[in-house]
């Protein structure tokens, strides 16, 4: 089988496309032949060594698949094979062939486009825990997310309409009409002051502030929270500059969420929480099992938009990366082996 490489850390000119043994699953794993595995701004991380548990190279990315399961491991008994699935693998989806453990598996509708559900299992779940599971965001509330155009930005202002939130968020100004039409009022990053524009709207900030961008960002963003406000920190994207890690950004990106962290502890009326999708996974398997079956049947009626802005084959991983950054305001990129 063919598999993407990360031989070392760097930029995209590191991944490398192989021709690898088929693998075989262990106890408790099935084996899933890809029909579509994504590439995100956390696959980037994981490339440059700057995500947190990164595994040392050599190591396969790709966060996210949907496949078909082709081989069953010992003790398996809930999937079968020939049985469509989708499933979170922090590393590891991009190849032709992947084992999962089956516990982390979701059934998968086979009528539905394989590269539309990929979106739902990274980019939507983590919007859809981050509104419903952690802020616990309720119909009225406000809510401001930075990186607004960006894949998970737009799948929070999709899933906070439908939730009745009155949305705020930061973007360019290129993609200030994007953020409008999905029911956002925009606010442009690079010339306005969002803490003053927030409260200019609100009247004393929001309830809900979402930063999947972190450091001094984050400080910042506690600023824009009214009385009774929760902050969630979710990402870390200031660490990585030019598709490489930032040792300075990883400096100021600790010193800021430290002391984000610690303000939060201090504040009697307002809190400073965080997520990692996988680590939620696995503390809350019944969660994410349950929340993607809401994001399924969501896709099914038409109430969420996964936009796929490529599908690419295997061998055009590098492109891929290197596309990311021009993408985020069009869509996923997934790659098709």
């Amino acid at each position: 089988m063919k598999r993407v490489v990360v031989d070392h850390f760097g930029g995209p000119e590191v991944l490398k496309v192989v021709e690898a043994d088929d693998p075989r699953p262990g106890p408790g794993e099935v084996r899933v032949r890809v029909l579509a595995s994504g590439v995100s701004f956390t696959d980037s991380l994981l490339r440059a060594g700057t995500y947190f548990g990164v595994p040392k190279p050599p190591f396969t990315p790709g966060y996210e698949l949907v496949g078909v399961v082709d081989q069953l491991g010992q003790g398996c008994t809930r999937l079968r094979e020939g049985q469509r699935i989708g499933a979170l693998t922090v590393w590891g989806a991009n190849a032709e062939l992947v084992c999962v453990p089956e516990k982390y598996a979701v059934e998968v509708p086979e009528d539905l486009d394989a590269a539309e559900v990929v979106s739902l299992v990274f980019p939507y779940m983590t919007a859809y825990q981050l509104i419903h599971r952690v802020a616990i965001a309720k119909s009225g509330e406000t809510l401001l997310v930075h990186g607004a155009a960006g894949r998970v930005g737009t799948a929070v202002l999709e899933l906070g309409t439908l939730a009745g939130l009155r949305l705020y968020g930061t973007a360019s100004a290129s993609d200030r009409a994007a953020v409008e039409r999905l029911g956002a009022v925009a606010i442009d990053y690079q010339n306005e002051d969002f803490v003053t524009r927030v409260r200019e709207l609100t009247g004393e900030g929001v309830d809900v502030a979402l930063d999947g961008l972190g450091g001094a960002l984050s400080l910042r963003s506690f600023r824009a929270l009214r009385p009774g406000g929760r902050l969630v920190v979710f990402g870390h994207y200031s660490t990585l500059v030019h598709g490489r890690k930032s040792w300075r950004g990883w400096v100021e990106w600790w010193a800021a969420t430290v002391g984000v962290a610690l303000w939060g502890l201090l504040s009697p009326r307002r809190r400073v929480l965080s997520y990692r999708v996988q680590k939620l996974r696995i503390r809350h398997q019944d969660w994410f099992r349950e929340d993607f079956r809401v994001l399924l049947e969501m896709l099914r009626r038409g109430e969420i938009h996964p936009v796929v802005a490529e599908r690419l084959p295997l061998s055009d991983a590098r492109r891929a990366h290197e596309m990311l950054e021009s993408s985020a305001a069009t869509g996923k990129i997934v790659l098709v082996p």
